[in-house]
Parts: C-alpha cells; sequence; structure tokens
C-alpha cells in the first residue's frame, strides 16, 4: 500500500513538470520577419535617436521662419508708497500713501540682419533633410541588422533539427551494431565506435541548442521583447531571387540611403558655411513701444517710442574668420565624406554581389552532396548488413551526409544574408 502511495505521488510530481514544461513552451513567442523588423523600428535606441534628430531640425527650421517676425512683449506695473509729511497749520504728522499704474507694449523687428536668416534658413532646410535622410538610413540599417539577427536564430534552429537527425540515424546504427554483434557477424569495437558516433551527435545537439538560446534572447533583445523570440519560417526564405547586376550598379550609386545621407550632409555643410558671410554685413532693427502710466487707474498718461538702429561690426577680433575656416574645414570633410561614399558603396555592392554568388553556388553544391551522401550511406549500410564493409565505411557515410547538411543551412543562412546587405544597400526589397 505504501509502494503504492509512493508511486501514485511520484507520478503525480512528473505530471506537474511535464504541466510545467508544456506551459513554459506554450509561453514562447514567435514573430516573423516582417513583425521584427517593424518591432525593431520602433525599440532600438538609434531609431528613436534618428527620430529626435528629425524632430529637432524641423523646431530649428521653424525657429529660423520666426526669426522674419517682430518679437512682441508687455509689461505692467502697479506700485504703492507712504508718504509722511507734517502739516504746519495743524501741527501733526500725517500719514498718507502714493499709488502709481504702468503699462507697456514693446515691439522690435530685424530688418535687415546681412542675410543671416536667409542664409540660416537654408542652412536649417538642409538639416532638416539631412536628419530625415540619416533617419531613411537607418532604417534600413537597422532592417538589415535585424534580418541578420533573425536569419541567424533561423539557422541555428535549423542547425537543432540537423543534430536531432544526426543523433537519430547514429541511435540506430548503434542497434544495428548490437545486433551484428550479439548475432556474432561484427565485433566489440563496432558497437563503441557507434556510441562514440551517438555521443559526438548529442555533443553537437547541446551545442546547437546553446548557440540556439543565444540566438533567440538576441533577437528578443533588438526587438524590444523581453525572454526569447522564436522565430517563423517562411517560405521565400528558401527561393533564389533574380538579380540583374548591370542595373543594380547604377541604382546603388543613385538611390542608395547611405549616398543619400552623405549628400544631405555635404549640402547642409555647404549652406553652414554660405551663412558664415552674413557676419561682415551690417544689421538694421527697428523697435517701438507705447507705455501708459498714472496715478489713477482709468487716468493714465500715454507715450510712444520708435527707434531705428544700424550696428556694423568691423573687426571683433578674427572671430567671423575663425567662424569662415571652420565651416569651410566642415564643408570640404562633407564633401570628402560624399565622395568617399560612394566608393565605399560601390564597393560594398562589388563584395555583396559576389557574396551572394558564392552562396548560390554553395547551396547548389551542397545540395548536391546531400542527395550523393544519401545514397552512398544506403549503399554503405545495406553493404555492413550484407557484412561487405565496415562500420568505419558506414560512420564516414554518416559523417559526410551531416556535414552536407550542415553545409545547406550555412549556405541558405550565407545567401540570405548576403541578399539582405545589398537591399540595405540599394534601399529596396530584391
Amino acid at each position: 500500500m505504501e509502494r503504492r502511495i509512493a508511486t501514485s505521488g511520484f507520478g503525480l510530481a512528473v505530471l506537474a513538470v511535464l504541466v510545467t514544461a508544456s506551459a513554459a513552451a506554450a509561453q514562447v513567442q514567435s514573430v516573423t520577419l516582417d513583425e521584427a523588423i517593424d518591432l525593431a523600428l520602433q525599440s532600438q535606441p538609434a531609431m528613436v535617436q534618428a527620430r529626435g534628430q528629425v524632430t529637432s531640425a524641423i523646431a530649428t527650421k521653424r525657429q529660423t521662419f520666426g526669426s522674419w517676425l517682430p518679437t512682441i512683449s508687455a509689461s505692467s506695473g502697479y506700485s504703492t508708497n507712504s508718504v509722511t509729511r507734517f502739516d504746519e497749520s495743524t501741527q501733526r504728522t500725517v500719514v498718507g500713501s502714493s499709488t502709481s499704474y504702468s503699462a507697456g507694449l514693446n515691439a522690435n523687428l530685424t530688418l535687415f540682419d546681412g542675410l543671416g536668416r536667409l542664409y540660416d534658413g537654408r542652412a536649417a532646410g538642409a538639416d532638416a533633410t539631412a536628419a530625415e535622410a540619416g533617419l531613411v538610413n537607418q532604417r534600413f540599417q537597422t532592417a538589415l541588422q535585424t534580418k541578420q539577427t533573425f536569419f541567424a536564430a533561423l539557422a541555428t534552429d535549423e542547425l537543432v533539427r540537423v543534430s536531432q537527425t544526426r543523433i537519430d540515424r547514429a541511435t540506430e546504427q548503434l542497434k544495428v551494431s548490437r545486433e551484428k554483434l550479439a548475432a556474432g557477424t561484427a565485433t566489440r569495437s563496432d558497437t563503441l565506435r557507434s556510441s562514440v558516433e551517438v555521443a559526438n551527435a548529442r555533443l553537437q545537439m547541446l551545442n546547437a541548442q546553446t548557440q540556439l538560446a543565444t540566438a533567440e534572447a538576441n533577437l528578443a533583445r533588438l526587438i524590444g521583447v523581453d525572454g526569447s523570440i522564436k522565430p517563423v519560417r517562411e517560405e521565400r526564405f528558401v527561393a533564389i531571387a533574380v538579380v540583374d547586376t548591370t542595373t543594380l550598379r547604377e541604382e546603388a550609386l543613385a538611390r542608395s540611403p547611405a549616398v543619400y545621407q552623405a549628400d544631405a550632409q555635404a549640402k547642409a555643410a555647404e549652406a553652414s558655411f554660405a551663412a558664415t558671410f552674413s557676419d561682415y554685413l551690417p544689421r538694421l532693427t527697428a523697435s517701438y513701444s507705447r507705455s501708459w502710466a498714472g496715478s489713477e487707474f482709468f487716468d493714465w498718461n500715454p507715450s510712444w517710442t520708435l527707434r531705428l538702429s544700424a550696428s556694423w561690426p568691423l573687426f571683433n577680433g578674427f572671430s567671423r574668420e575663425l567662424s569662415r575656416t571652420r565651416g569651410r574645414v566642415t564643408r570640404d570633410n562633407a564633401r570628402a565624406q560624399a565622395e568617399d561614399t560612394r566608393r565605399r558603396v560601390n564597393s560594398d555592392l562589388t563584395q555583396h554581389l559576389a557574396s551572394l554568388a558564392a552562396a548560390q553556388t554553395s547551396l547548389e553544391i551542397a545540395l548536391a552532396n546531400r542527395v550523393a551522401s544519401e545514397e552512398d550511406l544506403r549503399v554503405q549500410q545495406e553493404r555492413y548488413r550484407l557484412g561487405a564493409a565496415t562500420i568505419l565505411d558506414v560512420l564516414t557515410s554518416q559523417i559526410n551526409l551531416d556535414q552536407a547538411e550542415v553545409d545547406i543551412v550555412q549556405a541558405r543562412f550565407d545567401y540570405l544574408v548576403a541578399k539582405a546587405q545589398i537591399e540595405a544597400l540599394i534601399g529596396r526589397e530584391l
């Protein structure tokens, strides 16, 4: 009776563990590639910073427009003072008070500031364009990073499946070796070698599971999700895209987000340099003020003032020259950076196209090797059952098949990454 109760308690404990494990597995979230990209675009700090730069640039552009408008301010005041005097007629000290009211309205308008507002407006518009270009480029870079992490998680998940298949084959071969040993048609060395292959397959599985956990955690962090996230495999990841390399290079140099951002930054630097010329021109401002004052609230004396003023900085200790020199250096650097960006895009496209072609060729070879390895393993297993082959022949065929499947996973991952790099470079999907 006690043994039955203990057994029943152990069964309940195992059932509880299984239910807990199933619940934990059910809580693992899954995400498609498009969903992962959308989440990354919302949560990545670089994207938040890029959107903030656009917001700041637009606010600066609005402020430069406001500099053409007059500044208006209003003021008001109220004061009361105690007054103590000696009345000679009554020979008494009289204590009283005096009250005054005031109000004022002031307006200032810059009539001419050496074309500074015009140049500043152009510079602000160029900065806003550069910020928007930076946001576009960062969007594609974030999408590229998400794709690389997503595909890495898919590849490691596929390696787990490959490792499980290797374990199944090695376990089946170990069973055959033991049966032949029992029948006296094999040696104990065969079972030992088969056992080693099973252990190696399990070690490969352990490494693959560790890599999968790391890849899923990296993907979750990238898209702003706590815990782990499981990537969803889609049919489009298997398809091979047809790439027109002839027009692709011209398209990359014309519409690449990196080139677009570099050109916008060069134009912004050019506008900022042009704005430094306004420091050499005079400035003309106008101001108008109207005020009211009185000792009674409804009895105020009005007055007004209109003033025109001009100033022309003839020498300011070479500060203007310093600003202009710095602006020229920044402009030249931005121009050089834009030209270098074009050369870099051209170079990167050549590298990515070569990687894409190599990955596609490697995938075709790996698929052919898997077919050949499967047939070779079938033949060697049959020959081993008939006693015409050794266990080494079988295990060698198994290892070759396992490697062919790993090569397929790696080649497909390399192809997807190279394709994603080209898409980020040209600014569109292939």
